[in-house]
């Protein structure tokens, strides 16, 4: 019936190219061939199961039943009108109402007393398994049907077996190659599935091409009717994060912790570190020896200009360092209006705000406080709140 050979080598590929377990594909095989059974020379109502041997190719069917009683199903004699509920929770079978007892189907229930003839330990809702005879000959439908159930079952293993391995690698930087662009969202290869980079979540600066090596931050994975989608991002702050964890060994082993991010995608970002061991410098150690660490990281970027500050649990030292490259040379703080006023000598003025306000904007979401930033003569020349900046235009003059 069976090119076992064949057989071997094909659940042999799909365990070795599609990571899909060897026994799934066998079960799929026995689904397929019992619904075929059960197509062609089965009964209504009736359960059918078949056992494959992938070393003799031979194959088995029975029938099963389900052990009740009265209790649990309502004989042909019992009026509607005497017909329980069923248990809360319990489904009827397909044609009865789902809050009554299942009628009585000898073709898939027998009675406990029964079921003790055959089984001296039987219980209710045990299964009852009794051979059928075997038949290798079936018609285009039930061949038909056979031939789906496999691809369904083959296509469900495959998402189960995709689901849990990027489900373990959600949090974490991918490598894949660009597939296809269409609309916008580029799809990469990532070997096994294809992941979808919308046109949000890409830098605005880069451009992508057919073919390309990609990096990119996996935020989500999710299991649809379609199939699993696997959403990248590279304007995500974890992706800088994930990008420093491996530059940096510090940073990976967690001796050294980043404690906020903020970011323009493409444009600049700003990023607080910290050390929990007083001998390792956290600054130097995502810079790295001559700046190879955080140029490697800005290169993947495309050139992203990227300020590496000490996060200081004192808000008025970390405030003032957000604002690098600028010099503060004042400083009051409300804590709990989260509120800072910074004062700048007028040289600085410039560097403290930014091109566009960029660095105030930045800082303001990197502290999490309201920044309003005032010359040394009292003039009041910029604030932000993070999300937006208000610039005296004279003084924003880069």
């Amino acid at each position: 019936m069976f090119d076992l050979k064949v057989m071997r080598s094909a659940l042999e590929q799909l365990e070795e190219e599609r990571k899909i377990p060897k026994e799934k594909i066998i079960d799929a095989i026995e689904q397929a061939l019992a619904a075929a059974y059960k197509k062609d020379y089965g009964k209504k109502g009736q359960i059918v199961r078949a056992a494959f041997d992938i070393t003799s190719g031979k194959v088995e069917f029975f029938q099963v039943k389900i052990v009740v009683d009265e209790s649990l199903v309502r004989m042909e004699e019992e009026s509607e009108a005497e017909a329980e509920p069923l248990p809360s929770g319990e489904e009827g079978v397909e044609g009865e109402p789902a809050n009554e007892r299942q009628r009585f189907d000898p073709e898939r229930h027998i009675l406990v007393a029964d079921a003790k003839k055959i089984k001296k330990d039987a219980k209710l809702e045990d299964e009852i398994v009794f051979p059928l005879e075997g038949k290798g000959d079936y018609g285009r439908i039930a061949a038909q049907t056979a031939k789906q159930v496999i691809i369904q079952r083959i296509r469900e293993a495959e998402r189960a077996s995709v689901l849990d391995e990027f489900g373990g690698k959600q949090g974490e930087i991918v490598s894949g190659i660009v597939q296809r662009i269409e609309r916008g969202n580029v799809f990469v290869d990532l070997g096994r599935t294809t992941g979808i980079l919308a046109f949000d979540e890409q830098i605005p600066s880069e451009r992508y091409r057919q073919g390309e090596r990609l990096k990119a931050y996996l935020y989500s994975v999710e299991e649809t009717p379609r199939g699993v989608n696997i959403r990248l991002s590279r304007t995500h702050p974890k992706f800088l994060e994930e990008l420093f964890k491996q530059e940096a060994p510090e940073l990976a082993s967690g001796v050294v912790e980043i404690k906020s991010i903020a970011r323009e995608p493409g444009s600049r970002s700003k990023i607080a570190v910290m050390s929990h061991e007083r001998h390792v410098d956290p600054v130097g150690s995502c810079v790295g020896q001559r700046g190879v660490r955080v140029s490697t990281v800005m290169n993947e970027l495309g050139g992203e200009k990227i300020d590496i500050i000490e996060w200081s649990e004192d808000p008025k030292k970390f405030v003032a360092d957000s604002l690098s490259p600028a010099k503060v040379i004042g400083i009051e703080i409300d804590e709990t209006a989260r509120h800072a006023k910074i004062a700048v000598a007028e040289d600085q003025q410039s560097l403290a705000i930014g091109k566009g306000g960029q660095n105030v904007r930045l800082a303001a979401k990197l502290t999490g406080y309201k920044i309003d930033i005032s010359s040394s003569s009292g003039e009041n020349i910029a604030e932000s709140d993070g999300e937006s900046v208000a610039v005296d235009e004279k003084t924003d003059n880069n």
